[in-house]
């Protein structure tokens, strides 16, 4: 049996969690990898799918009843093709874990979640209590459905493939829900989940306005995204969807550079997996400092201006 990957996309490109999915498709050493692109006017988004590395075969589906990834509508066309199917993979995203338990139960099975390693065709491993134990999960489940935890797979080459494109017919709409509207935040910095530098504060800088004022300018020097630990964005220092932890984004970029946070539990089990992690804290006891590769024991409100500078 193959492999279904259910792509992550805007209908024209792919979005990069696809890639990492991809790569974890391949380890399930189950056959053939296929990409599944459900959307509307979304054949540029499929010849994407069709370079990617290691995939044999590009599925895309066009409907207006795809264009805005109402689950019940993607679900459904997943169900058309999952009988087909071995391993029906999703990205561990707002849209991947919005879709994915609606398969899981209208086919009767098990839903696999937030996978970091594959150890063999029925065997996966995942993250639980924060991420301070792993799971060992094996299931005789003869469609297995999963999501995948981006940040522990790399991602596949974009560029490379040749993959066939196959045209299937779209879904129509299932009148269960309707799109309504959709409120966008437009930054010129990089998308957290997909930034390669991150600079987050924690809720000692005190205040929204001081936030802006520390964290910035260092985020601007680096070309980085901005994130915040939960305490900050309960607090008001910072937007919800900077919120880096378990409850927030999974994050795992080249460089993590944390000021004032003190490394609660929740929010280690969002970024400990980052290339490189520098914590900035003055109490020298911050759990930060256990997963930091580097940690400076200063006043953040002194050594942040001074990084700027020496940058």
């Amino acid at each position: 049996m193959t492999v279904l990957v259910i792509a992550e996309h805007d209908h024209a490109t792919l979005k990069p969690a696809t890639l990492n999915t991809v790569t974890a498709g391949i380890a399930c050493q189950s056959g053939d990898v296929h990409v599944l692109v459900a959307g509307a006017n979304a054949a540029e988004a499929g010849k994407a799918a069709a370079q990617v590395a290691g995939v044999a075969k590009v599925i895309v589906a066009d409907s207006p009843s795809l264009a805005e990834n109402l689950a019940e509508n993607v679900a459904a066309q997943v169900l058309a093709i999952a009988k087909n199917y071995s391993h029906i993979l999703f990205p561990a995203t707002a849209n991947g874990k919005n879709v994915a338990p609606r398969v899981a139960a209208k086919l009767d099975v098990a839903q696999i979640s937030d996978i970091t390693k594959v150890d063999s065709a029925d065997t996966f491993e995942r993250p639980i209590y924060a991420g301070n134990a792993i799971a060992t999960v094996q299931s005789s489940d003869a469609i297995k459905v999963i999501t995948v935890r981006t940040t522990g797979f790399d991602a596949a080459a974009a560029t490379g493939g040749s993959a066939a494109v196959e045209n299937a017919e779209g879904v129509a709409d299932s009148g269960k829900s309707a799109f309504v509207g959709r409120e966008v935040t437009k930054s010129e910095r990089p998308e957290l989940t997909a930034a390669k530098i991150i600079v987050s504060g924690g809720r000692a800088l005190g205040s929204a306005e001081k936030f802006t004022e520390v964290m910035a300018p260092l985020a601007d020097k680096l070309g980085a995204a901005l994130g915040a630990s939960r305490a900050a964005v309960d607090a008001g220092y910072a937007p919800n969807d900077w919120q880096v932890g378990q409850t927030g984004k999974i994050v795992a970029p080249q460089l993590y550079i944390a000021a004032g946070i003190s490394g609660a539990i929740q929010h280690l089990a969002g970024m400990k997996d980052s290339k490189v992690i520098v914590a900035i804290n003055k109490d020298e006891e911050a759990p930060i400092f256990s997963v930091a590769d580097y940690g400076l024991v200063a006043d953040l409100f002194t050594a942040v201006p001074e990084l700027v500078k020496a940058l």
